[in-house]
């Protein structure tokens, strides 16, 4: 009779320093350990005092090792461990183990402030939401493409306000193509902020998390930030700002040219978009969005960051029904 090979074991013992309580580390109601173990349900993990010990498979154990370590540098710069940061440290710790990995560490990734305001801080969650945020950093026009929780837009407009903050931009303008109204703003009745609210209200909701609500109107009065449709872009050259064109999957592929040529001088362009939520009427004209990854791929200083559903950070259920609806696609070949 053969006998399977059994892995071999190992143990590690992690001190958590006295300054950190261990409920920083282990979670209220050990909500954090319940984390770890179910991801290494084979290993036996024990905590005493302020000591951790791990005993198992030796890659298990190691991996467990380097979470710790990990959460530690998170720690030490004062933001709190959540059960999704651990999640999320976990897998790209496997990930690396893999060799699907990067190297960037998840301390790296989780401690990467971009804005600060009223006692909350924006930063990237996932490893693809840090090369989004750092691509903007390096090109002129990032498109940033992935479905619906990924932080395309969210993310892109906390660089704006940065950088019209850091003085690198005298202004931000976002925009959306109208769909709903088509071209028809200049029938309706009432302002134009009235006009558009409905199209552009997503984009001043982050807003007002970033920016203190009472300079905001202040801030479009004076022109330092401009919310209009894709429309009023026409015939422009944006000069020393910071412009997002957001869902810009329903853009026909004349009002993507229109924009991208609208690009001045000292300007930084961010198009976000999610490629399979098109919702243009007529279902015959193609996608501006879809059509511009063949065209612009590869040009230098202008650069795509793919999100997937693995960088969805809102309720962990909207990326199951972001894979599953993606599952069904395939299977009805759409």
């Amino acid at each position: 009779m053969t006998q399977t090979p059994t892995q071999p074991q190992a143990s590690a013992q992690f001190t958590v320093p006295p300054k950190h309580p261990m409920v920083t580390v282990l979670g209220s109601g050990d909500s954090l350990l319940r984390v770890i173990e179910k991801a290494f349900p084979a290993t036996d993990i024990h905590v005493r005092g302020n000591e951790v010990s791990a005993v198992g498979d030796a890659r298990e154990v190691a991996l467990i090792q380097r979470l710790f370590d990990e959460m530690m540098l998170v720690l030490r710069t004062g933001q709190p461990m959540t059960e999704d940061a651990v999640e999320r440290s976990i897998a790209m710790l496997r990930a690396a183990e893999n060799g699907e990995g990067a190297p960037e560490t998840p301390a790296e990734v989780l401690t990467q402030n971009i804005l600060s305001n009223r006692g909350r801080t924006i930063r990237p969650k996932t490893l693809n939401q840090k090369r989004y945020v750092d691509s903007i950093d390096k090109h002129t026009v990032v498109f940033g493409i992935g479905p619906a929780g990924t932080g395309k837009t969210y993310l892109a407009m906390a660089k704006a306000v940065q950088a019209l903050q850091a003085k690198q931009v005298n202004r931000i303008i976002l925009t959306r193509p109208a769909v709903e109204a088509g071209e028809r703003l200049g029938f309706l009745p009432g302002t134009l902020y009235e006009k558009i609210d409905p199209y552009l209200r997503p984009l001043y909701d982050a807003l007002h998390d970033m920016l203190d609500p009472d300079s905001i109107p202040r801030l479009m009065a004076a022109g330092t930030i401009e919310v209009a449709p894709l429309a009023y872009m026409r015939g422009r050259t944006l000069n020393d700002a910071f412009i997002i064109l957001d869902e810009a999957q329903n853009t026909s592929p004349e009002q993507m040219k229109m924009f991208l040529t609208r690009l001045g001088f000292d300007s930084k362009i961010v198009i976000t978009g999610d490629i399979t939520q098109i919702d243009i009427p007529g279902g015959g004209t193609k996608s501006g969005l879809r059509q511009v990854q063949e065209i612009l791929e590869g040009v230098e200083d202008v650069h795509f960051s793919r999100l997937t559903s693995q960088d969805v950070v809102r309720h962990k259920l909207v990326g199951r029904i972001v894979d599953a609806y993606e599952k069904y696609d395939i299977r009805n070949g759409q």
